[in-house]
């Protein structure tokens, strides 16, 4: 099996409700970090045998199979197709392994993968809300086959966040703490340059504008929770936010002929599934399926990505498997950069490149839940690091 490659990785700064990229189209905001990432790749556009996109809500403008328009809107050559997939929150996950898989069974050699969302323009679950109008309640419930297995209770991520909250006894307070931290360590990255490398300004706009700069303990707590008698306010959930991202895979013949320099090699990926109504907690049979067939000990990672839907999935998946918090989103997370749904994977997977780079760290773990209570997982190897320090570990290409 062939292994698969990042040569490089961008993405646009992050907008926040009603911010800087408020009113830019989907397919505009989409091209912009693809054009950055031939720019930078210095790779042959006509090259590229195909772009896959992670996208959610795919109406509106972004209808019409947006992977393919934001290629096209970039100026990029006609004959190179797109595609766009939908697994929800983990999307542009979804298409970095769609990617790689093209390139490890040896049909493809050159593949961007990423995701564009444009949550101001199409609000989140707008394509539900389409369906309401059509008469149907939701995507589940209206099915005689989903209500003989399920029942009819309420599929709901923030039902899901408090169900989670309460199984694994994590008090509104510790998710408060966890909220400030996030912040706190994504103000820290930006103020201190950390993401400029990745970031391809959008104008003027060249920074992530979405952390909460004087948030406290005290304010959080003055928030009414987002269901009657719960303890999940919009303090610790993610936030609204515009961003795109893209990445490029490589084949070993590709690295050849076009005379590439790998970033990260990817040594694993896999995608798991867990109960829908429970919907978030599948990160953690995914996580311990992963390093199983990875071969690699929760040790040997060095930095863990997980996405912060809310601060309960996160701190639950913690608990569960033991992981160290200093190595759990150490440039803060979803709470405070934004979760642009189906750009998020791929912009998770640029910022956790970049800061293992920094730290000259070997392994990095991927992983968020999803609609559907599912759950993708990717571990990538710094190749940078791998070059200096040499083989420590028996993981393998999985």
């Amino acid at each position: 099996m062939s292994t698969a490659y990042i040569i490089d990785a961008v993405r646009t700064p992050v907008g926040r409700k009603k911010g800087s990229l408020a009113t830019m189209h989907p397919a505009d905001l989409g091209a912009h970090s693809l054009a950055a990432l031939m720019q930078r790749s210095a790779v042959d556009p006509a090259a590229i045998e195909d772009v896959i996109f992670g996208c959610v809500d795919t109406i509106g403008p972004q209808a019409g199979d947006i992977a393919r328009t934001c290629w096209l809107v970039a100026g990029l050559p006609e004959h190179v197709p797109g595609t766009t997939i939908d697994r929800q929150c983990g999307s542009s996950q979804q298409a970095l392994h769609f990617a790689a898989q093209g390139v490890m069974s040896g049909t493809q050699d050159l593949v961007v993968a990423g995701g564009v969302q444009q949550m101001n323009l199409i609000p989140i679950s707008q394509a539900m809300i389409a369906g309401q109008a059509l008469g149907f309640r939701d995507p589940f419930r209206d099915s005689p086959g989903w209500r003989a297995r399920y029942g009819d209770q309420e599929v709901s991520q923030f039902r899901s966040a408090e169900m989670i909250a309460e199984k694994w006894q994590i008090s509104r307070l510790d998710m408060e703490r966890f909220a400030l931290a996030s912040n706190e360590r994504a103000i820290a990255a930006i103020d201190g340059d950390l993401f400029d490398a990745e970031i391809s300004p959008v104008g003027a706009f060249a920074r992530d504008e979405t952390p909460r700069r004087g948030t406290s303990l005290e304010k959080m707590a003055t928030l009414e929770p987002l269901q009657a008698g719960g303890r999940v306010t919009a303090a610790v959930a993610s936030q609204i936010a515009d961003c795109s991202a893209a990445l490029l895979i490589a084949s070993e013949q590709a690295v050849r002929e076009h005379r590439l320099a790998p970033r990260a090699r990817i040594v694993h990926l896999s995608v798991r599934a867990a109960d829908p109504v429970w919907m978030l907690t599948a990160p953690i049979p995914a996580t311990q399926y992963a390093l199983k067939k990875s071969g690699l000990r929760l040790e040997d990672i060095d930095l863990f990505e997980i996405n912060e839907a809310f601060a309960s999935v996160v701190l639950a998946w913690q608990r569960e498997l033991g992981v160290d918090p200093q190595k759990i989103n150490v440039n803060g997370g979803a709470i405070a950069l934004g979760h642009p749904l189906g750009a998020t994977g791929a912009r998770l997977m640029t910022s956790l490149l970049g800061e293992l780079e920094r730290r000259v760290g070997r392994y990095g773990l991927l992983t968020m839940c999803e609609g559907g209570g599912q759950a993708n997982v990717t571990v990538i190897e710094n190749l940078r690091a791998s070059s200096s320090t040499g083989s420590s570990s028996g993981a393998k290409n999985s």
